[in-house]
């Protein structure tokens, strides 16, 4: 059975994000193979615009170290916001993308039903112990005659990823166990403008603005954590520095600071939270 048709109302959505960001261009496409590289070959070709591109569907979307993101019509949101960040220091920005999805679409400040796992990743918490990924941020660079560019892709389950998980280590959520009523339409217009708001704010002030509300989700803290850098097989996880590095405390009672980029960071295989 086809895809229900989908209706963006691109044009009030456009008219909000104009008043945010002056100049910003709004696109939505039926099919492409990736709105990050759509925005990416743009800079090679031709003067920069600031855009955001949704593509109801993409052919060869991607997370971190290349793994594939699918995306079909309906099922989930995808798409990319290419911007110059006025800010020479940009560490943490995954983590503050991160914090302005989960707000928007889990504003509960009693129990917060969206967990972030550092450094890009969005869950929805069946229990403080449980959880499963609900979406996820890859942030490319790239230069232009208009100074360092930032091309933010965002893809988030809407509709039909609903499989059980084990911990941390697998499964899937989506959107509508949130709100049943929800589709990637609404789901854009509900977090566009936070995007952007998220964005002034991190240059005028970094992550240190969003610090205190990224522990608040952190699935991390307190957890055995594995990681791939060298000297920080294991440790515990112990929340993130004012510029967004995972801090690890090894067996030896070693803290070390993990950027993001560099390592990749998973659960322990048999991890439990630890005291506090």
């Amino acid at each position: 059975m086809a895809a229900a048709a989908l209706h963006w109302n691109a044009e009030a959505l456009r008219s909000q994000l104009a008043a945010r960001r002056a100049g910003l261009a709004l696109e939505v496409v039926a099919e492409t193979r990736s709105t990050n590289s759509d925005l990416l070959d743009r800079l090679c070709v031709g003067p920069f615009v600031p855009c955001l591109r949704v593509a109801e569907r993409q052919t060869e979307g991607r997370g971190r170290h290349g793994r594939r993101w699918c995306a079909e019509p309906g099922a989930s949101l995808t798409f990319s916001l290419a911007l110059p960040i006025a800010r020479a220091d940009w560490s943490g920005l995954s983590l503050a993308i991160g914090v302005a999805l989960a707000d928007a679409l889990d504003p509960s400040s009693v129990a917060h039903r969206i967990g972030l796992k550092w450094p890009n990743d969005l869950w929805l918490l069946d229990t403080p112990d449980h959880g499963r990924k609900l979406g996820g941020i890859l942030i490319e660079t790239a230069p232009s005659a208009s100074g360092r560019i930032a091309v933010i892709g965002i893809g988030l389950n809407i509709a039909g990823r609903h499989r059980a998980s084990t911990d941390y280590g697998s499964g899937y959520a989506s959107v509508d166990e949130l709100d049943p009523a929800a589709d990637a339409p609404a789901t854009l217009a509900r977090v566009a403008a936070p995007l952007l708001d998220a964005v002034g704010s991190f240059e005028r002030a970094g992550f240190a603005a969003f610090q205190e509300r990224f522990a608040a989700r952190d699935l991390l803290a307190r957890r055995p954590v594995r990681t791939t850098q060298a000297g920080i097989a294991e440790g515990v996880a112990e929340g993130v520095t004012h510029d967004g590095a995972l801090r690890v405390r090894t067996a030896d009672g070693t803290l070390h600071a993990v950027a993001s980029g560099e390592v990749s960071v998973r659960v322990g295989a048999t991890a439990a939270r630890a005291p506090c």
